[in-house]
């Protein structure tokens, strides 16, 4: 995809969170954009990797960098806690002049930053690690993916791990419903 319509998803995205009442971080962001990519298809083609949160893309946090030197995205700080993003006027006025790219994925975006807008990271972990292992494994069974998950992530319990897989199922029919 190319870079400017990439920064546009990216940029909607984080203002349906700030609009969702996101924390909206980098981990949340994270997480965001790959249930995006891996559960809607959303062609932002991030390269993700399974790290030590669940899911991370080296590539997304690259652009988010490129994204604030460019003066696409400010941070603001949140003590005790990390910064948060938000976009910025010259973010905002990108969106504006590329409307059709903006409006391209608006359902989806939507959906899921008001879906995951007060889970915590280590919800958000949990999620997203459900849904790699699901898409990345191969395994077929909820009783083998959640093994999987715990074997990947200790400190999810199995049952921690069943309920997150259901809970991104349940997330998957919730869409399926309203899109159609």
């Amino acid at each position: 995809m190319e870079t400017t319509k990439r920064q546009v998803i990216l940029l909607s995205l984080i203002e349906s969170m700030i609009n969702s009442g996101s924390w909206c971080g980098e981990t949340h962001i994270q997480k965001n954009m790959y249930f995006l990519q891996t559960m809607f298809k959303v062609p932002t083609e991030f390269d993700y990797i399974l790290y030590k949160h669940g899911p991370f893309s080296f590539e997304l946090r690259d652009s988010l960098g490129d994204m604030r030197g460019n003066m696409l995205v400010e941070l603001s700080s949140r003590i005790p806690y990390g910064p948060s993003y938000r976009s910025s006027k010259t973010g905002k006025a990108l969106i504006e002049r590329y409307p059709k790219t903006a409006q391209l994925y608006k359902r989806e975006i939507d959906f899921i930053a008001r879906q995951f807008s007060d889970l915590g990271v280590a919800d958000l972990e949990r999620l997203a690690t459900a849904l790699y292992v699901t898409v990345e494994e191969g395994e077929s069974t909820i009783e083998a993916q959640a093994r999987k998950i715990h074997e990947l992530k200790p400190h999810i319990s199995e049952s921690a791990a069943e309920q997150a897989i259901q809970e991104v199922e349940k997330l998957s029919l919730q869409y399926a419903s309203i899109s159609a």
